[in-house]
């Protein structure tokens, strides 16, 4: 999860430079370990060249032909997109996730540590509000919000951590189980950040990508304690078969805060690695419905993670009420992110962020994707029409 100084106001975007981490921030019950390296230089194999303009934004220079194939003539036409314009996207960015049995144990789940803060590479927009819209506008941060642990048992949420392999290391996120409009009771679809599947601009997905329901249900491995498999993963190991993120992430996504985080979103669809015939709804008992379009004016947002940095070992799952949502904003043409207060740190990165729908139900609306250096609020993507149609895309498939 990337962390950032972040104010509306001139004189505190003055008092502090943006920071940023590596992805999720890795963890697990052991510790010690190496932690994952950032994406490798592509300059030597990627097409030279301008990288041309797309909605507006120079696209960087050296990337790979094959990433701009398909790619709308602006951002704004990623909106118009249908099944068919993301089937054929994403049929040039093949996700190859092969199963291998047993692969995650304790050990390799406890073998990273969040990764050093990177450069900054952008600022929020100034504070300048246009009337009746929430476009470009940052608001000043709102006060922090103090995480405080969700009682166990676990079973019954939708929410887990996620496992990857990353270069020089493995790490893990949060993330929840949505609900697949195509297979209504028995979803096997789970929704993430998209820097905790993808390594961004001129990289590739993370491998050895699973999702675990329910982590450390019985806080067996709490306290530095070590635990066996089937305490840390009750519910079972779950291997991503296919995996979408924004073209935005994948064009532009780096390890700092900037307006690649405004589509910082992915979903996954996945199976348990020992078939025992019941989907990932069925399994869990629960999956969430995704509200996009939600109107920030009547939000009253709860963030769910498993925050990692200290003060905190990421095995336990936390929430933080942020209530009302503000607004930051990097690139005026992109949505709005939501921001609350709260104190949870990397590895709460892709966890879910709830509210109430008008019928009563809880909804996702977003994720977590950055957070302020000082750990007192997060961030994530408001979503809309470009990450309705990743979802329509993947429950389809």
């Amino acid at each position: 999860m990337p962390t950032i100084h972040r104010s509306a106001l001139a004189a505190a975007l003055a008092a502090g430079t943006l920071l940023a981490v590596t992805a999720c921030g890795p963890d697990g019950p052991a510790g010690g370990g190496t932690s994952p390296a950032p994406p490798p230089s592509t300059e030597s194999t990627q097409a030279a060249g301008s990288g041309g303009v797309i909605g507006g934004i120079p696209l960087p220079s050296g990337l790979p032909t094959s990433l701009l194939e398909g790619l709308p003539r602006s951002w704004d036409d990623l909106k118009k997109w249908k099944y068919e314009d993301w089937d054929k996207w994403a049929s040039k960015h093949v996700f190859n996730n092969p199963v291998v049995k047993d692969f995650w144990d304790p050990d390799k789940m406890g073998d990273s540590k969040p990764a050093d803060p990177a450069p900054p590479t952008a600022k929020p927009a100034p504070a300048t509000p246009k009337p009746a819209t929430d476009d470009g506008v940052t608001d000043p941060d709102p006060a922090a919000v103090k995480a405080v642990t969700v009682p166990r048992p676990y079973l019954k949420q939708p929410s887990g951590k996620v496992f990857f392999s990353a270069q020089g290391g493995r790490g893990n996120c949060s993330a929840t189980v949505i609900a697949d409009p195509q297979h209504p009771g028995k979803s096997n679809l789970v929704w993430t950040a998209g820097h905790c599947v993808h390594e961004g601009k001129g990289g590739n997905f993370y491998k050895d990508l699973v999702f675990v329901p329910a982590y450390n249900n019985s806080g067996a491995s709490s306290g530095g304690k070590r635990a066996p498999l089937s305490e840390l993963a009750p519910l079972g190991t779950w291997w991503a078969d296919q995996v979408t993120t924004s073209p935005q992430w994948m064009v532009e996504g780096g390890g700092t805060g900037d307006a690649a985080n405004q589509y910082d979103f992915a979903v996954m669809r996945v199976h348990n690695q020992n078939d025992t015939g019941k989907s990932l709804e069925e399994t869990v008992g629960s999956a969430v419905p995704v509200w996009f379009d939600a109107p920030r004016d009547q939000l009253k947002v709860s963030a769910v993670g498993y925050p990692l940095a200290k003060p905190f070992d990421g095995q336990e799952l936390y929430k933080c009420d942020g209530g009302k949502p503000t607004r930051l904003s990097f690139d005026a043409k992109r949505p709005t992110m939501l921001t609350i207060g709260c104190t949870m740190t990397q590895g709460a990165s892709g966890g879910g962020w709830f509210a109430t729908m008008p019928d009563g139900r809880t909804a996702l609306v977003s994720n977590t994707s950055i957070g302020t250096q000082e750990h007192t609020s997060l961030s994530g993507p408001y979503l809309e029409a470009v990450a309705r149609q990743a979802l329509d895309w993947i429950s389809k498939k």
